[in-house]
């Protein structure tokens, strides 16, 4: 018998990108597809063209899971963001490849994008228990009162990714919805959607409660329209909007008094500030009054 193994040709096994919601990999209620092109408009996937109906569900999934999320402790957060980037550096080659297909960049500069986009993951694991020291505390007032006040999330979270910055900029305006309790559903790059879906493989793996991020792919307008129409949704992040689209959505915004972050230039590479973390907090404020100690009119 010979030692020689015969070689044989193998089929291509493409990828069927889905969506994630509600920790789950649905494709589009529609059945709907769209071709995904690399720079040079070489087919890349088709990827799920979400439909009004995927944008409902991903709402209930992101309430749904609110309470858990929000309730965590923020070091549990943390920890669990820590995660996300160690689930990345494991699959570092992976999104290496997406990001330059996507943004048409030379493999070391794509390499970099990733290496940031895990990095980021990474500093704003650092804040989830430290961003409440910094905007809250305890306040002087006038009376005998403990005057304390501490940020809270303000819920449901919708994040228009950017659209030319697929990875690194779709992890920094995740990242800080996230960090601070809120669940976030995310409309993906339009034309480059891949590393955000191949994302959500990653949150799935990475002890992050399903619902906490959502994550949609299709026209852009098509999904964020009936988002910021939505009563359940709480905030939205325009970052990936054109100034024609943020305007039609904050005027949809406005019906339930969402929060609302303006599209703004931004240098995704520059540390990222805390900007994006208290976009989305509320704050609390508890007055206690501090009584009366004796005689002498001290309090405690």
């Amino acid at each position: 018998m010979s030692d020689k193994t015969e070689k044989t040709e193998r089929l291509s096994v493409f990828k069927t990108y889905k969506l994630y919601v509600g920790g789950k990999f649905p494709r589009s209620e529609s059945g709907r597809v769209y071709e995904v092109t690399d720079s040079k408009g070489n087919w890349l996937a088709n990827a799920p063209l979400s439909s009004r109906k995927d944008a409902r569900d991903a709402v209930v999934a992101a309430r749904k899971a609110f309470g858990g999320w929000s309730g965590a402790t923020a070091y549990n957060r943390g920890q669990i963001l820590y995660r996300v980037a160690e689930m990345l550096e494991g699959r570092r080659e992976q999104f290496v490849r997406e990001v330059a297909d996507a943004e048409g960049l030379s493999k070391s500069k794509a390499a970099a994008q990733v290496d940031a986009a895990i990095d980021r993951w990474v500093w704003y694991a650092g804040w989830t228990d430290k961003i409440a020291q910094v905007v809250g505390g305890g306040n002087p007032v006038a009376g005998p009162y403990f005057n304390l006040s501490s940020p809270e999330p303000t819920g449901v979270v919708v994040v228009l990714a950017p659209q030319e910055s697929s990875f690194l900029g779709l992890v920094s305006v995740i990242a800080p919805v996230i960090a601070t309790g809120n669940t976030a559903i995310v409309v993906a790059s339009e034309n480059s959607p891949l590393p955000a879906l191949s994302l959500g493989e990653v949150l799935a793996t990475s002890d992050l409660p399903g619902g906490v991020v959502n994550v949609l792919s299709g026209r852009t307008a098509e999904i964020a329209t009936p988002l910021a129409a939505h009563q359940d949704v709480n905030a939205i992040d325009l970052a990936g909007a054109d100034d024609v689209l943020a305007k039609e959505l904050e005027i949809a915004a406005a019906d339930n008094l969402k929060r609302v972050l303006r599209p703004q230039p931004v240098d995704y590479s520059e540390t990222p500030g805390i900007d994006r973390m208290t976009a989305f907090l509320e704050t609390k404020t508890v007055w206690h009054p501090t009584g009366s100690l004796g005689a002498s009119g001290s309090a405690y």
